[in-house]
């Protein structure tokens, strides 16, 4: 079950009782009615707000957004926690330091994603994994059999603020306590309006951007939205929902669980076959990842006449090759962009095919890499610091 945000999907909605899912503390300071919510991780978030999202997106490009994101993060501590993420996700988690993030996959016994998130190390023994859509919670509990380790959900509802002026931001929410020396993906505990709370220099855009995560019932939801609003208003911030995060989400290459990939696809062929150490001993997935093909599936796929969509065809002459996992806009190249999952691995970088779309009309469609631009990812490192002035021409 994939967690859709396409042009369609804005429309196609249902109605569902407020409390099956779980609610967002920020939730007074944006509703509307024209919001749309989708469900991500069992909470609410917004999907759409009326926003105009080309325009929000450019702010984002060139000023700063404000994100109520559905990521969640949980808790794992205890003695065995080392040893239990080591067998649990394909990364070496016992030479992390604390104060430092991991982008951490976990895979089914089969070798299939079920999971992707970013670990981060609060303590010697205690760790946040922040995951992506999906019951991980459940799985983790599942394998914990003979490990001395707590899982639990410290009820920290995530924003996410992102764009170029966002260190300039944190910088006066936090009396320059964030600030430039902050390297990406790094993280630790700042004083945020009379609030200690965890801040990480990560997100979900490949713009410069923060994270702040919220401390349960001890802290104050709407007091720490104020207070960054006020912060970001001089900097031009504005609050949108995520459909500019996922324009520019795309765009960088980044994937969404369920979406995107899912436990049919490994890591190799979703093509983050770095993010596997297979040789730092045993681990769930391990014996099937090092006998499984290494060729990729999953690659980025543009058009300049027409918007992917979920479950387009892709044929090479009149053979169906491929579908469409997920498609947006790209405000910066002017085109469609998407991406494609192939059936088999091959040369497809740089070849030009044809997307037939739901309504059985036949597109142009060219074959790339991604991210689709920013390869080297110097945006989000803060290297290129370059405001665009509108579309790559």
């Amino acid at each position: 079950m994939g967690n859709f945000q396409e042009d369609t999907d804005l429309q196609n909605t249902v109605g569902i009782s407020a409390r099956r899912f779980e609610e967002s503390p920020f939730l007074s300071r944006y509703d509307g009615p024209d919001l749309v919510r989708g469900v991500y991780a069992g909470r609410f978030f917004a999907v759409y707000n009326g926003e105009d999202a080309i325009e929000r997106y450019w702010t984002l490009r060139r000023k700063a957004l404000l994100f109520d994101v559905p990521e969640k993060p949980i808790e794992i501590s205890g003695p065995d926690a080392i040893a239990f993420l080591d067998k649990v996700l394909t990364r070496k988690v016992s030479a992390m330091k604390i104060g430092r993030g991991y982008y951490a996959l976990a895979c089914t016994p089969q070798g299939g994603i079920f999971m992707d998130g970013v670990l981060f190390r609060l303590g010697e023994t205690r760790f946040w994994y922040v995951q992506a859509d999906g019951a991980f919670e459940a799985w983790l509990a599942a394998h914990s059999g003979g490990f001395d380790v707590t899982i639990s959900d410290p009820q920290s509802r995530v924003l996410q603020l992102q764009g170029p002026a966002s260190i300039a931001i944190m910088s006066d929410a936090t009396n320059g306590a964030v600030n430039e020396d902050m390297r990406y993906f790094t993280a630790g505990h700042f004083d945020i309006g009379g609030q200690q709370l965890y801040v990480s220099r990560t997100g979900f855009t490949n713009e410069l951007g923060f994270e702040i995560y919220c401390d349960g019932a001890t802290t104050d939801h709407l007091a720490l939205w104020d207070h960054l609003i006020a912060a970001g208003t001089p900097h031009g911030m504005q609050v949108s929902s995520t459909r500019a995060l996922t324009m520019r989400r795309v765009e960088a290459g980044i994937l969404g669980n369920l979406t995107d990939m899912d436990t049919d696809m490994t890591p190799y062929a979703a093509g983050l076959g770095d993010f596997v150490n297979l040789d730092k001993g045993d681990f769930i997935g391990r014996d099937a990842l090092a006998s499984a093909d290494k060729g990729r599936l999953l690659m980025g796929l543009t058009c300049a006449t027409t918007t992917p969509g979920a479950g387009n065809i892709v044929r090479d002459g009149n053979k169906a090759v491929a579908r469409i996992r997920m498609g947006v806009t790209s405000p910066t190249l002017g085109l469609g962009i998407g991406y494609v999952h192939f059936d088999t691995p091959g040369d497809w970088i740089g070849r030009e095919l044809t997307l037939e779309d739901a309504g059985g009309s036949h597109h142009a469609v060219n074959i790339v890499d991604v991210p689709f631009f920013d390869p080297e990812r110097k945006i989000v490192r803060g290297i290129d610091r370059t405001i665009p002035s509108g579309p790559v021409t």
